[in-house]
């Protein structure tokens, strides 16, 4: 086959192809990096002509032209399956909307239980000389939605890059609808700020506790960043990669030397992920190396999969927990900060695995609007707040004043051992809260 007499065949501009878009259609703008770009900004200048346009997108990391406008929200509404500070700012509009999920059942979702996928729209790379399009950054569930959808749209970026695949990590030019060249933009970049004190302490705490041969997964955050770049600066070896997200720390850990991935009993030698955001430094790693490859996120975070991977290392953070050890990752109250993500998964499947360690990392207090400190660590989870990992699946919680281990705890030493790592400030009327709740022994250390 000519694939490329066929990409010409299928070349447009970005308005032709967004004509596609019909009223009360759902659209796919795919996931973080891979959004449109031109295509969204062509849909955009259709918004008049358009009602109840329904469209999904996840991680953001610019603000959609579509829902730019004053009265965006009477022709789009927008799905988010996790949110960034882009999809709240979206949802604050009024026109928004959080879809929730355990990351790892999306692919699922789209195969089964979704209405359906009228138009996908996403940013790749261009086309290879077999006639497939790179998934790039964002294989996580794409495949599954393209193979769900009616139209596809392939808007071509030079700056993304070609990442490798294990396996559903690319689109064939035979299966794609439209092509559209766009202007290149740079990919957004994803910083991370600088690590404090406490980040420090807590990352100085849980990496004397990870093996060589270790596997790694890291979540987003200025904690496990920080953990990762102990990681690169230390003593350690051998160690593997399988996660979620990928992230600039396992770019500095490999070029360090400490990860080839020769201990890893599935995907030996690579470094796997569902997707990946960072800065340019990140990009241009994984552009092309072999040594990394992108996979489904029903395959990354398959707790299956991750219980194979011996010595498995999951290191993640919260926004809060209560003496019950109910952690809540995602929400303040009532008011939505992310998802579920693969927290769960990573949380259950490390402990799945043959010397595996989950690790829930958070700072003790942080300040209030008003400047007062107050407790992460509370009596009971806030009412509204979301309990992302059940106080049965937790195994190590660590703050800056130390690591406890809650397996095998019974109620009262649950509150104690959690109680012992709260901020001193704190802990008295902490442990009131647990004598009025029935898990406090009078023998408890005061």
């Amino acid at each position: 086959m000519d694939f490329q007499a066929l990409y010409k065949s299928k070349l447009t501009t970005a308005e032709e192809a967004v004509k596609l878009v019909k009223s009360g259609d759902w659209v796919d703008y795919t996931w973080c990096t891979n959004h449109p770009y031109v295509l969204d900004q062509a849909l955009a200048k259709r918004q008049n002509e358009l009602e109840d346009v329904k469209v999904r997108g996840g991680v953001t990391m610019w603000m959609p032209e579509i829902a730019k406008a004053d009265d965006a929200g009477e022709h789009f509404a927008w799905h988010s399956w996790h949110c960034s500070g882009i999809d709240r700012k979206i949802i604050g509009k009024g026109m928004g909307w959080f879809s929730p999920m355990r990351y790892s059942e999306l692919p699922r979702f789209y195969r089964e239980n979704l209405d359906g996928v009228d138009v996908v729209m996403m940013q790749c790379p261009p086309m290879d000389e077999h006639g497939n399009f790179s998934l790039s950054l964002a294989p996580s569930h794409l495949y599954d939605m393209c193979a769900k959808a009616k139209h596809i749209i392939v808007e071509v970026n030079t700056n993304m890059p070609k990442v490798f695949g294990l396996f559903k990590t690319e689109v064939n030019i035979q299966d794609v609808t439209y092509v559209v060249e766009g202007p290149n933009p740079s990919i957004p970049e994803l910083g991370s700020v600088p690590p404090t004190d406490v980040d420090r302490t807590v990352a100085n705490l849980i990496v004397p506790q990870i093996p060589n041969g270790a596997c790694l997964q890291l979540g987003i955050g200025g904690m496990p960043n920080t953990v990762g770049a102990l990681i690169a600066e230390s003593d350690l070896k051998d160690l593997g990669v399988h996660t979620e997200m990928y992230v600039d720390a396992f770019v500095d850990i490999a070029k360090a030397g400490k990860i080839n991935g020769k201990n890893k009993a599935v995907d030996y030698g690579r470094e796997v992920f569902a997707f990946a955001a960072g800065t340019k430094k990140l990009y241009d790693y994984v552009n092309e190396n072999p040594n990394v490859m992108g996979a489904p996120v029903d395959y990354t975070n398959d707790v299956r999969v991750i219980a194979q991977l011996d010595n498995f290392i999951s290191i993640n953070n919260i926004v809060d927990l209560d003496l019950f050890g109910q952690v809540n990752a995602e929400s303040a109250g009532i008011k939505h900060i992310s998802g579920t993500g693969g927290q769960l998964d990573f949380v259950m499947g490390a402990y799945l695995s043959k010397g595996g360690k989950s690790f829930i990392c958070l700072s003790s207090s942080m300040k209030g609007k008003d400047g007062s400190l107050k407790s992460r660590i509370v009596p009971t989870l806030t009412n509204g707040s979301i309990c992302t990992d059940p106080r049965s699946t937790v195994q190590y919680l660590v703050t800056e004043y130390g690591m406890i281990n809650l397996k095998g705890l019974n109620t009262w030493q649950r509150a104690e051992q959690i109680i012992s790592i709260a901020h001193p400030q704190f802990r008295d009327e902490l442990i009131k809260d647990a004598e009025k709740m029935g898990i406090w022994r009078r023998s408890n250390k005061r």
